[in-house]
């Protein structure tokens, strides 16, 4: 009977709206009568007020929370993840191969796996992970690696608002190197301006961000299924990928207005 009811929910899900809200059950059919979609993630993005500068964030996390709230035909709520859920109705973390929560949750990767990787100009002494000791280190305040250059070797970590303005800092001499997501980097030095800022260190341990439910939640888990699907047919994380790139690269150019070091 329970095996009946969630291939039923199967055929359902690729129902879009209000419908796939309600057929969905659980915490997104919770979410659907409450009209709103509370999803968990690693950093919530500051709301932007006029007078800011636009940036784009590091993770995707937001992004596919954005869409999934659109396919619900609901209003985005995002908030930290505390647990695996929490007060979210689901929430997208970057989990490791062995992280406890495969085993304690219902964890549904999105088709997004990605490492720490750092960038520098392509005249740099640095050649190891470990000669980042006592070298100057931009992260961004989003991203998932600031404490960990500074615990793991020793490094001087210059955490700045976004990737923009860490990137910037690197061109500009403030920093040695500059830490992100290689998804991010390796789409970024592709661009020929770029180029002076080539040199990389190897791809650290990867994550893959998925969601995250309770094992209860059976009827929510088998609509996140679909809907992750659906995204990697599309390469969808890949496409918010380069759009970011694009994004932040232009908010670099913006913003330079004194000359690469040299």
């Amino acid at each position: 009977m329970q095996a009946r009811h969630a291939l039923r929910l199967l055929l359902v899900a690729t129902l879009s709206g209000v419908c796939a809200a309600a057929l969905a059950g659980n915490n997104l059919e919770h979410a659907h009568k409450r009209k709103q979609l509370v999803v968990g993630v690693h950093y919530v993005v500051p709301a932007y007020q006029g007078g800011m500068k636009f940036r784009t964030p590091e993770a995707i996390d937001t992004a596919l929370a954005q869409d999934l709230a659109a396919r619900l035909a609901l209003p985005l709520t995002t908030v930290q993840a505390v647990g695996p859920v929490g007060k979210a109705d689901v929430v997208l973390a970057a989990l490791a191969d062995n992280d406890p929560l495969h085993h304690s949750a219902t964890v549904i990767p999105t088709g997004h796996v990605a490492g720490p990787m750092a960038i520098m100009r392509t005249d740099t002494d640095i050649k190891t992970w470990q000669q980042l000791r006592g070298r100057k280190v931009c992260l961004a305040e989003g991203g998932r690696y600031a404490g960990t250059l500074a615990a793991s070797y020793g490094a001087i970590e210059m955490v700045k608002k976004a990737p923009a303005d860490a990137l910037l800092a690197l061109r500009t001499g403030e920093c040695d190197a500059t830490v992100h997501d290689n998804t991010l980097l390796e789409e970024l030095i592709q661009l020929p301006e770029w180029k002076k800022f080539s040199a990389r260190l190897p791809v650290g341990p990867r994550t893959t961000l998925a969601f995250v439910v309770p094992h209860t939640q059976t009827g929510t888990a088998a609509y996140l299924r679909q809907v992750t699907r659906d995204w990697a047919a599309k390469a969808y994380a890949e496409q918010l990928t380069k759009k970011a790139v694009r994004h932040i690269a232009f908010e670099v150019y913006l913003d330079q207005d004194v000359p690469d070091c040299h």
